[in-house]
């Protein structure tokens, strides 16, 4: 494997950093943060230069490009302070490109070419985190319609989104032996009636909505079907292990950000008479966490070229995702240590940083999810 960047990922990411240095200051993501406001300025700039159809098929007006260059510019933008939701369109709307009738197309693109979030992914309920299998939505068809009566929670964006992808069980089938086959994809508008959003509060993540969805009643048309009924959980997971890697390389710069911080600040800050980069236990830190980076890059470039080369990712998809984001976890930690008290202030980003990253360790499949997929796999190459 030669990780080596090509030219052209070079110019890709060069372009990047010189657009983050100009919309994507530390000051306006300190600003958005503290406001609780969408990073639009980022956002469009991100679209203007391209960088919002990376990824997409050309079909849709996109720019195809490998898995590790998703992934390359992924860490490139939390290492320079961004944050992970900007980017990654093209692995969010994979689901309806391959599912999705020409006019849910058209709903999306329409969104995302405008530089907007097309949808919210409506899985997750208050039963139902890990075990999606225990999703309690259902659709009942009545006088040619459909009606969709649930409750979802941790909606990313459901104040922003016009459509939910909502993943439901028919009202007939509740009580399914076979719970993968259980489950359909509906196409629901945000602002039909009966959709009810209330947002949550949230210790990070403050330039990104996250709410409850209530759908009482919601009145749908069979054309609002997603792909094949009873097919919604198998259609869910068509893209996993890449968003899964697609974390694991976000969490990665994010760890990346916070360790160059961190030691800079070693560099410059003097106690007793010399600067504490210096001092023994401030080195063996600094040293520990690059080594953790070093393993995340490993795992993630390594992961990517196995999927631009058509190999399974089972098993390292899931490694990444649980090492990096624990070892993010621990590197932004110990960057915060090395800051010492102004880390912990506002005025610092590591501190936005700590909070931000913690909810990779929940969000995109938990730790323990993920040595559960993992574990199982393993044992099965060994029988």
């Amino acid at each position: 494997m030669d990780f080596r960047l090509t030219e052209e990922q070079e110019l890709l990411l060069e372009s990047l950093r010189e657009i983050m240095a100009r919309d994507c200051t530390e000051e306006y993501m300190k600003e958005c943060n503290e406001l609780g406001q969408y990073p639009t300025r980022f956002v469009k700039a991100l679209m203007e230069n391209g960088f919002g159809m990376l990824g997409v098929p050309e079909e849709y007006d996109g720019t195809p490009v490998d898995t590790m260059t998703m992934m390359l510019v992924a860490e490139e933008i939390t290492k320079n302070g961004g944050p992970h939701f900007v980017f990654g369109q093209a692995l969010s709307i994979a689901d309806m490109l391959e599912f999705g009738s020409e006019e849910q197309k058209t709903d999306t693109m329409r969104e995302v070419q405008a530089g907007n979030v097309a949808f919210v992914l409506g899985f997750t309920e208050p039963q139902a985190g890990s075990d999606s299998s225990a999703i309690a939505t259902t659709f009942t068809r009545k006088n040619g319609k459909v009606y969709i009566n649930g409750h979802k929670t941790f909606m990313s964006n459901a104040l922003r989104a016009p459509y939910m992808l909502c993943l439901a069980r028919n009202s007939e089938e509740v009580n399914d032996a076979d719970k993968r086959n259980a489950f359909t994809m509906w196409w629901v508008p945000m602002n039909v009636p009966g959709v009810k959003v209330e947002k949550l509060k949230k210790i990070g993540w403050h330039m990104m909505d996250t709410c409850e969805v209530y759908l009482e009643n919601v009145e749908l048309e069979e054309k609002d079907l997603v792909g094949v009924e009873g097919k919604g959980f198998i259609q869910a997971m068509i893209n996993f292990e890449v968003e899964r890697l697609y974390i694991a390389a976000a969490v990665m710069g994010m760890a990346e950000c916070a360790f160059e911080d961190a030691a800079r600040y070693a560099n410059q800050r003097v106690q007793f008479g010399k600067t504490i980069g210096s001092q023994q236990l401030i080195q063996e830190k600094l040293t520990y966490m690059k080594l953790k980076i070093e393993n995340m890059k490993n795992m993630v470039y390594k992961c990517a070229w196995e999927i631009d080369n058509g190999i399974s990712v089972q098993v390292s998809s899931a490694l990444a995702k649980l090492y990096c984001a624990q070892a993010s976890c621990e590197v932004i930690d110990d960057a915060l240590q090395i800051m010492g008290g102004i880390g912990y202030t506002t005025d610092c980003r590591i501190s936005r940083l700590w909070v931000d990253s913690r909810v990779h360790r929940i969000g995109g499949g938990t730790d323990e999810v993920m040595v559960h997929v993992a574990g199982r796999a393993i044992l099965k190459q060994f029988k």
